[in-house]
């Protein structure tokens, strides 16, 4: 099998011939700069200046000796977006700061600055009204200079056999939301003002479906899993209850996902939620999710032998490879190759399972951890 056929076999719930690998193929299952450029060094592969697929998390994109070197299953499309466009940073003392096309403040330290957070929300007034928001000069999603040059990538990343994803241009409805307006003010917008917390989330939504409504009809037939994102989990619980998330969340993605599915039919659709989602699996399910990611396994309700039995018939596991938060960055290298085949075990029978890691990589890992977890994934 080619890489390609590798994954469409397992996304139709059967074994192909080996798991399938991915890594680097969205901005949730990528590799931060610091940690790929000590991979690289490790596998004895020459220094490069990475090219990064997203600025805010400092993830490398990674080359074609990687890719062909650790058998990566999967490219993806990474459109113009603010993660990785038009980013000019100005100097503010200690940090670095820039502000996106949809008016957010980030910054990163200059001193051992690993990544960008939010320091300022555009929309963050507490006396903000629904008029405001449909005010509001927003980016135009649906500008076809997002994905000018994708096309060919596409092309060429199928002539190598590679599977193919495509994200989109914003974070989820709810994470978007939480950006633009600050998290705690939208948490009691939900909370005390569903008026407005409802014109917020429309807005999410008409934006998503202006890119998407560009992008696909160019783009659909090259493309094979599409990936979209809203986290609604924590370590042990939900950001919001399921009650709320069915009431305010749900009926908006429902909408996104029919239109997504009528536009890029042969496409499966990757959804990325943190953490504890196991309660609101089956709403996933319901409103056509394909593809779960990033199996959070350390996280309450997780467990990955109880959510193959539960939910493997429904949906493909895409992540859950080795836990992120302390046995890849912390681990020996057995202990690593452990956690993956204990989890491999859980996950992979059957089919339905493509290989990552906990969500990205991040810079602390030793790359004898990272080639540790790719040996295992080749041992099993």
């Amino acid at each position: 099998m080619n890489s390609r056929e590798r994954i469409l076999t397992t996304l139709e719930h059967r074994e192909p011939d080996r798991i399938p690998f991915d890594l680097g193929s969205t901005q949730v299952t990528g590799i931060h700069v610091v940690a790929y450029e000590r991979l690289r060094d490790y596998l004895g592969l020459p220094r490069v200046t990475p090219a990064l697929c997203d600025v805010i998390q400092q993830l490398a994109l990674p080359d074609e000796d990687v890719i062909e070197k650790l058998g990566v299953d999967v490219r993806g499309l990474f459109p113009l977006n603010s993660h990785n466009w038009n980013i000019v940073n100005r100097d503010v003392g200690d940090y670095w700061e820039y502000v996106d096309e949809w008016g957010i403040t980030h910054r990163r330290p200059k001193v051992d600055g690993l990544y960008y957070s939010i320091v300022r929300s555009p929309l963050a007034d507490p006396l903000l009204t629904p008029d405001d928001v449909r005010a509001y000069r927003f980016p135009n999603t649906g500008d076809p200079a997002r994905i000018k040059g994708l096309r060919e990538q596409a092309e060429q990343y199928r002539a190598q056999g590679k599977a193919v994803m495509l994200k989109g241009v914003l974070a989820g409805i709810f994470e978007m939301a939480q950006r633009v307006r600050g998290m705690e003010n939208l948490l009691m917008d939900m909370a005390s003002n569903e008026t407005l917390a409802g014109a917020l989330f429309d807005k999410m939504l008409e934006l998503k479906l202006a890119f998407w409504e560009m992008a696909l009809p160019c783009l659909r037939d090259v493309v094979d899993v599409i990936s979209e994102a809203d986290d609604y989990g924590t370590q042990v619980s939900q950001l919001i209850s399921p009650r709320m998330f069915r009431q305010q969340i749900k009926p908006r993605l429902a909408l996104l996902f029919a239109r997504l599915k009528q536009l890029a039919p042969h496409a499966r659709l990757f959804f990325h939620s943190c953490g504890n989602v196991r309660p609101l699996l089956p709403d996933f399910i319901e409103i056509g999710v394909d593809i779960l990611n990033p199996i959070h396994i350390t996280a309450t309700g997780m467990e990955p032998r109880a959510l193959k039995r539960d939910f493997g018939d429904a949906i493909v596991f895409w992540g859950g490879g080795v836990d992120t938060q302390d046995v890849l960055p912390h681990g020996t290298p057995q202990q690593v190759k452990d956690n993956v085949r204990r989890n491999i075990d859980a996950l992979a029978p059957g089919g339905g399972y493509v290989f990552g890691a906990v969500h990205n990589i991040q810079a602390d890992v030793p790359p004898q951890n990272i080639v540790a977890m790719w040996e295992a994934l080749r041992e099993a």
